[in-house]
């Protein structure tokens, strides 16, 4: 299940592709991310009977924090997760503030070249609620272990990941090489999410928004702390209180 050494972040599963800890990152002053406490995953609706008794088992699920759009949980589901009394199902959805939906399928699936930077952005605009009540999920103990999770495990899971990760002080380069790690299982990824419905006619792996650069999270982080001092500054605009970004850093960082 869990890998060795570098690899110990990833957690293998035999129907879902993108799955890893949070734990294990540096933090500026010192420490590391802690291990067990927040997941970042793709969909994990195709899960099987063993991957499911991982999730419950070693990893400890007990939130799993549903980052799509509404419509998207109806037509995909959840699959064996659905109904777990073990879990707490949560859907917070990350979408523009138009009220549009971010999914795969739904943007230029044929485009070549795609402004991510500037997709991130609207998409965090439009998501202010959403995150703010992830970030105050991952920094509850009772919730833990918490799995989060979009379509692909890339954009609207990145941008979350992107949040909590330089609000409790982990440099951008490693929240960076984080997001990059997708592209390793971008093949598997494309292949399952262009056999749904919802996602069907994605472009090419690395190409528009299959595209997984590492300069995407460090533009859209360079942007966040040019106008908000980081993302502690933007969870407090949103709601967030300091008492609760103090806890987040006390749960998420191993000093």
């Amino acid at each position: 299940m869990f890998t060795d050494s570098a690899q110990r972040r990833w957690v293998e599963f035999a129907e879902i592709d993108n799955v890893r800890d949070l734990g294990g990152l540096p933090v500026l002053g010192g420490g590391t991310t802690r291990f067990g406490i927040a997941y970042r995953s793709s969909t994990p609706q195709h899960l099987t009977e063993d991957d499911l008794g991982i999730l419950i088992g070693p990893v400890g699920l007990r939130t799993l924090i549903d980052l799509r759009n509404p419509d998207e949980v109806v037509r995909e589901g959840c699959g064996r997760l659905t109904g777990s009394p073990a879990v707490r199902m949560v859907n917070l959805p990350v979408r523009k503030a138009t009220g549009v939906a971010a999914t795969p399928a739904e943007l230029v699936p044929d485009g070549r070249h795609y402004d991510l930077v500037g997709l991130y952005r609207d998409l965090l605009s439009g998501s202010g609620e959403s995150i703010v009540a992830a970030a105050r999920l991952i920094a509850d103990a009772e919730r833990h272990s918490v799995v989060f999770h979009c379509a692909a495990g890339k954009d609207r899971t990145g941008i979350v990941a992107a949040m909590v990760l330089d609000a409790v002080g982990v440099p951008a380069e490693a929240i960076a090489a984080d997001y990059a790690l997708t592209g390793e299982r971008l093949e598997r990824i494309r292949a399952r999410l262009d056999a749904l419905p919802s996602y069907h006619g994605l472009p090419p792996v690395r190409t528009g928004i299959l595209a997984v650069d590492p300069d995407v999270i460090i533009g859209f982080l360079d942007e966040l702390h040019r106008t908000h001092d980081g993302a502690a500054g933007w969870l407090l605009d949103n709601g967030l209180t300091d008492a609760e970004l103090a806890l987040l850093r006390t749960t998420l960082v191993d000093a």
